[in-house]
């Protein structure tokens, strides 16, 4: 469970087509560039922003935003990509795994 203070995210970068998307599934955060190092630069800022904007928040929540569902797309490439199934074409992972917030 994430808190404001300490956590983690697990995170895939691939490309789809031409353009690559870099996903936070607890977050919810998806940024998309045309080359793998920028989204994966966009993503690790939008994160450290995320947490950044949630640890200056105070309240209460249903639903913390640092622990949110992420999307079933998402969800089911994380799980087979952790189980060792193949990736549907024309998806091309080249990072996944979990970042410590």
């Amino acid at each position: 469970m994430n808190t404001p203070k300490a956590g983690a995210v697990r995170c895939i970068v691939f490309k789809e087509g031409d353009t690559w998307y870099g996903v936070a599934l607890e977050f919810n955060i998806v940024e998309s560039a045309d080359d793998y190092d920028v989204a994966m630069n966009n993503l690790q800022e939008a994160i450290q922003g995320y947490v950044e904007s949630q640890r200056k928040i105070k309240g209460s929540y249903r639903i913390s935003p640092l622990n949110q569902k992420s999307d079933e797309e998402y969800e089911q490439l994380w799980k087979n990509l952790n189980a060792g199934k193949p990736i549907p074409s024309p998806i091309n992972v080249r990072y996944y795994g979990v970042t410590r917030v």
